[in-house]
């Protein structure tokens, strides 16, 4: 009786924290949806453009427009920040994870962050195409830029590759430390890359606000689509993690789940 009792207990625990989990993720896409749209609404109308201006020219030395703030280290240090937003690094990235999910034979959640890599891209440059907003030209840019401004390509790809890759990861393991740490890093990546355009004068803050928000609503996305593979046996749980191997003396009885 009171290992029934005890049973039911856990079970109780568990589904409570799948719903929990999954309603927040249901929230990130609503809250995350309704963002980009009240920002695109305020940036169709010109309501942005006094703050949007306001905070590159604050970036900028005021008697030489062309020179940003900071010692002279941080530009090309921010350079190299911004790059993990673009594409060669993200495709370096997303190919390493693609093969360490094919070599570890969890072929579902390998296609599922190849989709997701590919689908943010593309939703990427659908949503520049369609809103067509010209680049910042109250400072001088610090680097080449292509394509229109809004939303920011390198905040949305960053939010939706690493905020993907990170939930999924962190999906592949019931060790909390690891979870925090894989979402943690990945809102760090994405926060990093999206400060970096506005300090090099190639966004506003309002692109970069609207590329946070898409990306993470689409990251949230892949996270609901991947717990509803697995829940339908789709999508495989990795038990074979060396690191988990040596926390299981630690909680032998958890198993990895969405």
């Amino acid at each position: 009786m009171f290992e029934l009792r005890k049973r039911s207990r856990q079970v109780f625990q568990r589904v409570v924290r799948t719903d929990v989990l999954v309603l927040i993720a249901i929230l990130t896409v609503v809250v995350g949806l309704w963002a980009f749209l009240v920002v695109a609404d305020q940036v169709a109308d010109g309501e942005t453009q006094k703050f949007d201006d306001g905070v590159i020219r604050s970036l900028r030395r005021v008697d030489d427009p062309a020179i940003p703030v900071g010692p002279r280290w941080l530009e090309e240090n921010v350079r190299d920040l911004t790059a993990l937003g673009g594409v060669p690094v993200l495709l370096i990235v997303t190919t390493a994870v693609v093969l360490y999910l094919g070599l570890s034979r969890t072929y579902h959640a390998m296609w599922l962050v190849l989709g997701s890599a590919v689908g943010g891209q593309l939703l990427s440059v659908w949503l520049k195409g369609m809103f067509a907003r010209p680049r910042p030209a109250v400072v001088p840019h610090l680097m080449r830029v292509d394509f229109s401004s809004f939303p920011s390509g390198h905040s949305m790809n960053a939010a939706a590759v690493y905020l993907t890759l990170g939930l999924l990861l962190a999906r592949l393991t019931t060790y909390r430390r690891l979870q925090v740490y894989f979402v943690s890093l990945a809102i760090l990546l994405s926060v990093l890359v999206g400060i970096s355009r506005v300090y090099l004068g190639v966004h506003y803050p309002s692109d970069v606000l609207a590329g946070w928000t898409a990306g993470s609503a689409w990251a949230a996305c892949c996270w609901l689509f991947a717990g509803y593979l697995q829940r339908q046996g789709k999508v495989e749980s990795h038990t074979n993690d060396p690191v988990d191997s040596l926390d299981s003396v630690e909680s032998p009885s958890q198993k990895p789940s969405f």
